[in-house]
């Protein structure tokens, strides 16, 4: 840690720029349920980016900035893909693959976000760092390191959102990727103390993206690479702390110019709790529906109902869906669905495909599947969302952290079928035992085609052994995932 001295005339850094900083350099991580969750979320993260290279849209976005603006040797490969390029733009690659499909881990509070989208810097750096090393003659990083970054990532960006709602002032959660990438990375790169909060700095100076591409009706495909730009610019800024660029102390506190002033309604960061592993210990894994999380439990209790729709699905005259608040302001939504991403925030579109389907697949969100099947909207238009406060406060209770939905379907004859209640979903910490086996089937489908049969068993053999995994050098591991298609 540095021991610069500042100028006397300088102010102090901000009281949050420097928690988070000595965190990421000092904190160390005690309990073993952080780093066994942080393998699950790894290995789920990078499922989620593999299932990506099978949708055209993600795939055009991959690859460097310009064509040819690649590394022969020493930079950082993009998991799937032969793409070898600069950490950045692999940064950018991998954020957007893991996003892509909203199949990845999710956080939910004040503010919602995912805090996996950090693996793209995390990996990027991660891999280009060992490879250099090498050709240095030096050790690379171990996955442990990988994982350690993972926890702290995830508990930067999740703690800044547990009372801090940036979508109350119009600001879109990928700015938490940003600050948390940018703190973890120049961690990784070596950073003092000073040069992690001139990263941080830099980080909320570039202040928010607007979440308008996030509702309608201009609901878009920027939601699916926002977090790759998100993470790929802390890693920039991470690069330019360790090339000495300058931060600003009172980037959050500046009268008239800080980020509280300007965008935050003149209102301070709460802090609720000490940084540690409170959040990847209680991270919610999308584990069977590629669907918003607020929806998760609507769509489980919509699948239950079913077969007792189905048979009767002339005679539905009412769909009730009870929800929570958050649900309500973000994917309760009428009229026209345009695109994908419409459509996978949409609660009323994914409960019609749930009661028709008895699931939902990525596949479902597509402009075939919504074009040949008019029976979603005959149910979307029969559907009423309403929020039950009960619901609200189980939601922001830290005990509980629930996300409770209820359906129920009424017919003309005034039959029913009973309101199926789910309060948590399947990837919540309380259902996580019932889950695992659940989400290593998701990821073993995700390698299936992708690699050769026998580097598939690799890979699922090396994340079933935790020790082993921890130790491998992260250029190795990087190894393991690259095509040569």
């Amino acid at each position: 840690m540095s021991n610069d001295k500042r100028s006397a005339q300088g102010p102090p850094p901000d009281e949050v720029l420097t928690t988070l900083a000595d965190y990421v350099l000092q904190e160390k991580i005690a309990h073993p349920e952080a780093y066994e969750t942080a393998h699950d979320c790894l290995m789920d993260s990078l499922g989620c980016a593999l299932f990506a290279l099978d949708n055209p849209a993600c795939v055009r976005l991959l690859g460097p900035v310009v064509p040819g603006a690649i590394f022969p040797a020493g930079g950082a490969r993009v998991p799937g893909t032969g793409y070898v390029l600069d950490p950045v733009q692999a940064a950018f690659n991998i954020g957007a693959m893991i996003r892509w499909l909203d199949f990845n881990d999710t956080w939910l509070a004040a503010e919602w976000g995912h805090p996996s989208d950090n693996l793209g810097a995390i990996l990027a750096i991660a891999d280009y760092l060992s490879r250099q090393r090498r050709q240095e003659g030096a050790l690379p990083l171990l996955m442990d390191q990988v994982l350690t970054a993972l926890i702290k990532a995830y508990e930067i960006q999740g703690v800044l959102a547990l009372e801090n709602a940036f979508n109350r002032v119009g600001l879109d959660h990928v700015v938490l990727v940003r600050v948390a990438s940018a703190a973890v990375a120049t961690a990784l790169l070596g950073g003092t103390q000073e040069r992690v909060i001139n990263a941080l700095s830099n980080a909320w100076l570039d202040g928010g993206p607007l979440r308008t591409y996030r509702h309608a009706p201009n609901t878009g495909s920027r939601k699916s690479w926002a977090a790759g730009d998100a993470t790929s610019r802390g890693l920039r800024l991470a690069l330019m702390a360790l090339q000495g660029e300058m931060g600003y102390l009172s980037a959050l506190t500046a009268p008239g110019w800080g980020f509280y002033e300007v965008l935050f309604k003149g209102k301070p960061f709460v802090l609720t709790q000490a940084l540690g592993s409170y959040v990847v210990e209680n991270i919610l894994f999308k584990v069977a529906y590629p669907a918003e999380f607020h929806a998760q439990t609507a769509i489980e209790a919509a699948i239950s109902l079913h077969s007792q729709v189905m048979s009767r699905l002339s005679e539905v005259e009412r769909i009730v869906i009870e929800t929570q608040e958050p649900a309500v302001r973000i994917i309760d939504k009428t009229g026209p669905l345009h695109n994908p991403a419409d459509r996978d925030h949409c609660l009323q579109y994914m409960v019609a495909v749930a009661l028709l389907d008895g699931q939902i697949t990525m596949k479902d969100y597509e402009d075939e599947r919504a074009a040949r099947d008019s029976r979603i909207d005959a149910l979307r238009e029969k559907m009423e969302v309403v929020e039950k406060r009960e619901f609200t406060e189980d939601y922001l209770d830290p005990e509980k952290r629930a996300i409770a939905n209820a359906v129920q379907v009424f017919f003309s004859d005034g039959s029913s079928t009973p309101r199926v209640e789910v309060a948590y979903p399947l990837g919540h910490r309380r259902r996580r035992t019932e889950a695992l086996s659940l989400l290593r089937d998701k990821f073993q489908h995700s390698l299936d085609g992708r690699f050769p049969p026998e580097r598939c068993q690799r890979i699922l053999d090396l994340f079933a052994d935790r020790e082993r995994l921890a130790a491998m050098p992260v250029d190795e591991f990087m190894e393991l995932l690259i095509s040569a298609a």
